[in-house]
């Protein structure tokens, strides 16, 4: 089975870390956040972090978000593309269920037509049941998937992204075909949790953050996660139960195309100096995600990296 992991977090062009009450330079009076999903999902989540950090560090005067759900992102995409060409203070928030769901939907307008910014985060994903559910752990899961595959609905994310690979690659393992999924694609996490939570569907597989509230309060049952080592506390890996599968959801920050080199490094240093402080370092313990700052060449060397490898494991489960 392909084993798709991470690049490894690197830090490029780091600032030190402001000391507490140190205000930093505004460099944007007005910053214009798009989200090309629903509200709750994990780029809204992302898109509102970076929104705290910076007020609070005075980096930014005033955010307007806007949010397009649908379609992995594809639906909002070539809105801001054509919308916000060329206009500095204007970023999307994005990552790699986009990457899938441009190759699944063979969208035209991609993250290739964008300004690459800055890769911030990565978490694994997480498969939970609702806490009434009969599946008791990830064993379970694996032999309602062999038995009955089109009975053991799973929500998550856009067709073609993450949620959908990770179903995918457990289908295969045991012997089926992504196609035989009962997927359930939503355009935003709430109403994700909603199904999960009104047994509208069997299971769910999100990042830990979109589901981290409910599993705490004891209302879902989280089976495993596709983490290389454990970031849930008792909660295994597919690694630990045996499947060779490894998987991260990174997320990133994009400015929109037409940028000149100086808008776009501006959009470099805002992000550098927000990934320095110690309060985005709390921000990112606080949401369980791991740190994965990549800017510049890196980034865009990874970029082309990872649509690669999404195109190799969506062609191998059958979802391309």
């Amino acid at each position: 089975m392909l084993r798709r992991t991470l690049l490894s977090a690197t830090a490029a062009t780091a600032l030190l870390p402001l000391s507490p009450g140190h205000a930093a330079e505004q460099l944007y009076p007005t910053m214009n956040v798009f989200v090309p999903a629903g509200p709750g999902g994990g780029w809204d989540g992302l898109g509102r972090a970076i929104e705290q950090v910076a007020r609070q560090a005075g980096l930014v005067g005033n955010f307007q978000f806007e949010n397009v759900g649908g379609a992995g992102g594809t639906v909002g995409l070539p809105r801001f593309v054509s919308q916000r060409r060329g206009r500095e203070g204007a970023i999307m928030v994005a990552g790699a269920i986009m990457v899938g769901s441009v190759l699944a939907n063979k969208s035209p307008v991609g993250i290739k037509d964008l300004t690459p910014v800055a890769r911030m985060t990565s978490e694994p994903g997480i498969i939970v049941v609702p806490a009434s559910s009969d599946i008791q752990d990830i064993k379970g899961f694996l032999e309602a998937l062999k038995t009955n595959p089109g009975g053991t609905s799973v929500a998550g994310g856009s067709a073609g992204g993450m949620d959908h690979i990770l179903l995918g690659l457990l289908l295969k393992s045991v012997g089926r075909s992504a196609k035989d999924a009962s997927y359930v694609a939503f355009a935003g996490g709430g109403p994700a949790q909603a199904a999960i939570l009104g047994a509208q569907v069997k299971a769910g597989i999100s990042g830990y953050s979109e589901f981290a509230e409910q599993i705490k309060a004891g209302r879902m049952r989280a089976l495993a996660t596709s983490g290389e080592t454990r970031s849930v506390e008792g909660v295994p890996t597919l690694k630990e139960s045996g499947l060779d599968i490894v998987l991260g959801n990174w997320r990133g920050v994009f400015g929109p195309p037409g940028l000149n080199a100086a808008a776009r490094e501006k959009l470099v240093r805002f992000v550098t100096t927000l990934h320095g402080l110690p309060a985005w370092k709390d921000m990112l313990q606080r949401q369980g995600w791991d740190d994965a700052f990549l800017v510049g060449d890196a980034f865009d060397a990874f970029l082309k990296q990872d649509e690669a490898a999404t195109a190799q494991v969506l062609t191998e489960i059958g979802l391309i």
